[in-house]
């Protein structure tokens, strides 16, 4: 179990004037796109892999794996790269494997890579669970704490030793959850020799889906010049009829740059240019970033093309990279969401990645699958419960309109034990690594920085005031929230945040199988939380299990019936107050999904509308009919979209 190391108003146009001190990040965590200076090598595929069976699991630190092929010092098995591990076998040790796991791969780099003392050559980990430690040629390159976020490091330098080796990435991965980890969990180690063998252990967690582990996301090889383009950092509004995008630009590996910085419409023209590596771009007759059927013309994008031409004295450097840019804004009041000024209802899932066989691993045909069902469902948002979702998915939702409320891996804080300064370290690292990488999305609109945390402890103040400022000094723009569980006279975190998050589940954990306390109970719980905070409010979760193709009438728990009748006893309450200071519901969940084994789960999560292979239950056609409906109401749509049962 043991791994090395350890480690009122938000108004947009303020935020100029901060904008130079507010982004305290140091470096940048830009997409690997390719250009006409980068160059990208995918190493997905299959991999060699085995799992450290070991008593301590440390034998392979101990009998250096890493310093040959890993065929070479024990058997190993295939492994496709991302994917999690766990399901990918019929061995139940490995499906409930906890400790070191070990992959490796052969590269063949291009010469010119490797012969081109000015390219940088980096290679990229889009996600790995949790605790990484890579090292090439047998030499330690880089190691990285949490999982969910993509890590990266030059490895030009190690390759260039001997340039006639193959390149050989091992990475070794530990899913070890502790007390100070995102998500957080613990150790029991069985003493009790009459039940158990020795040195018997599990891994507890306070959070209900599958611990899946693995690499879940692409590993990249990527090509920079050596002087590059590291960062860019953007920022919008709008006043009447021009749009405003304030950026920065972050260069490393030069002292002396020229820069030249674009931007350009969706039909390729230039509309604002710049030749400083900072400034404010004005874009006259502005097409600004709407979300998915509040406008006739969702999701648009401009593109920011930076191009760097650069000298470090004795050679000179070209880097073009492209970032698509949103202009819009998003305002908070006591009593609505606004996005460009205009009133936001959050009609949405949420959702987990999470699927059959490739468990937490990137797959596009699911990606294109859900983004579908979800358009088909009327839906305009999304939250990235529990944890910081594929890149390329935020890359979708940008394009697509979908706005997103983007959360930590901040899950399952439940012992008080996690609030101390090792796990406040870790939670500030993790959110540094989040608005790094997701700054940029027009459709990020909001960070979500834990679910339902004990956060009626004492020290759950000083804990969630820590993160809640740190995250606003890194990004003023947005609004920041965490999704809460608790009592509202007991939180101790809702003064702080921007937005109320409340996750209940009336019918269900409470007065199972009396539907009709719901109205009554959502009435209650809506009005004592804006009584006592004057913040809008989203109800994050609800929901109920159904089994599909269970049903019993009168409705029971467990039936589609019953979880129908579950959504439509919320939706009566929401229409209640949404007129009011309710903005936005999202249900839990999309899909079916995997969970711990247990007495309360049969084969996972049921609460899907959709099951695990993305079939609809009953509760789909209720979602869909009320959010159209909603859309038809708030949003102005294209002449086609108001009538989407023509066209399902």
């Amino acid at each position: 179990m043991s791994r090395p190391g350890s480690r009122g108003m938000l108004r947009v146009l303020c935020v100029f004037a901060v904008f130079d001190a507010a982004w305290l990040l140091k470096a940048g965590m830009l997409f690997p796109h390719e250009s006409s200076s980068r160059e990208v090598k995918d190493l997905s595929g299959r991999w060699d892999f085995r799992a450290d069976y070991s008593s301590n699991r440390k034998q392979g630190f101990e009998r250096q794996w890493y310093k040959s092929r890993l065929a070479l010092t024990g058997p190993v098995i295939d492994m496709p790269v991302p994917a999690s591990y766990n399901d990918l076998t019929q061995d139940p040790a490995l499906r409930d494997f906890i400790g070191w796991v070990w992959y490796e791969r052969e590269v063949v780099v291009p010469a010119r890579w490797v012969s081109d003392e000015g390219t940088r050559l980096v290679l990229r980990v889009g996600s790995a669970h949790y605790y990484s430690v890579v090292w090439v040629n047998g030499v330690k390159a880089t190691e990285h704490e949490g999982g969910h976020l993509p890590f990266e490091v030059e490895i030009g330098s190690i390759i260039r030793k001997d340039p006639s080796l193959p390149c050989r990435i091992t990475i070794a991965v530990n899913n070890t959850l502790t007390l100070s980890t995102l998500p957080p969990g613990t150790i029991q180690y069985m003493t009790d020799r009459t039940k158990y063998p020795d040195g018997y252990f599990v891994q507890n967690i306070n959070f209900d889906f599958f611990n899946y582990a693995g690499i879940h996301r692409p590993v990249l090889l990527y090509t920079t010049p050596k002087a590059y383009i590291d960062d860019i950092t953007v920022v919008t509004d709008f006043m009447d009829n021009t749009g405003r995008v304030k950026y920065n630009v972050l260069v490393q590996g030069a002292a002396e740059v020229a820069l030249k910085v674009t931007l350009i419409d969706r039909d390729g023209h230039c509309v604002a240019s710049s030749n400083e590596s900072s400034g404010l771009l004005k874009v006259p007759d502005v097409k600004l970033w709407w979300p998915y059927l509040m406008h006739v013309n969702p999701g648009y994008l401009y593109s920011l093309e930076v191009r760097l031409l650069a000298s470090d004295g004795r050679s000179t450097y070209e880097d073009v990279y492209t970032l698509p840019v949103g202009i819009r804004t998003v305002n908070v009041t006591k009593t609505q969401f606004l996005i460009n000024n205009k009133p936001f209802y959050f009609h949405g899932v949420n959702k987990h990645e999470d699927a059959d066989i490739r468990g937490k691993g990137f797959d596009w045909p699911l990606i294109v699958k859900d983004f579908n069902l979800m358009k088909w469902l009327g839906a305009n948002s999304f939250r990235t419960s529990h944890y910081p979702y594929a890149e390329e998915i935020l890359q979708m939702c940008d394009r697509h309109g979908i706005v997103v409320i983007d959360e930590s891996p901040g899950v399952g804080i439940k012992d008080i034990r996690s609030y101390g300064n090792a796990s406040l370290k870790h939670h500030l690292d993790v959110m540094d690594e989040l608005v790094r990488r997701d700054k940029n999305h027009a459709s990020v609109v909001m960070w979500s920085v834990a679910n339902e945390p004990a956060s009626e402890m004492g020290p759950a103040e000083h804990y969630f005031k820590t993160v809640i400022k740190h995250t606003k000094a890194l990004d003023p723009t947005r609004p920041v929230t965490y999704v809460t569980a608790s009592n509202y006279e007991r939180d101790r975190g809702a003064p702080f945040v921007d937005v109320i998050c409340v996750n209940s589940y009336m019918s269900w954990y409470h007065d199972p199988g009396h539907l009709e306390v719901i109205d009554i109970q959502l009435n209650t719980q809506f009005e004592n939380w804006y009584g006592k905070y004057h913040k809008p409010i989203i109800q994050s979760e609800y929901g109920a299990d159904a089994v599909a193709g269970l049903h019993i009438d009168p409705p029971a728990m467990f039936t589609e019936e019953y979880q129908k009748e579950v959504l439509l006893n919320y939706h009566r309450a929401f229409d209640q107050k949404r007129k009011h200071y309710v903005i936005g519901e999202l249900i839990w969940n999309f899909a079916d999904f995997m969970t711990a084994q247990g007495v309360l789960r049969v084969v996972g999560n049921k609460k899907g509308i959709f099951t695990r292979q993305r079939q609809p239950k009953a509760a789909a056609f209720i979602l869909k009919d009320r959010y159209w409906k909603l859309a038809n109401e708030t949003g102005t749509l294209p002449p086609w979209t108001k009538y989407p049962c023509l066209f399902s």
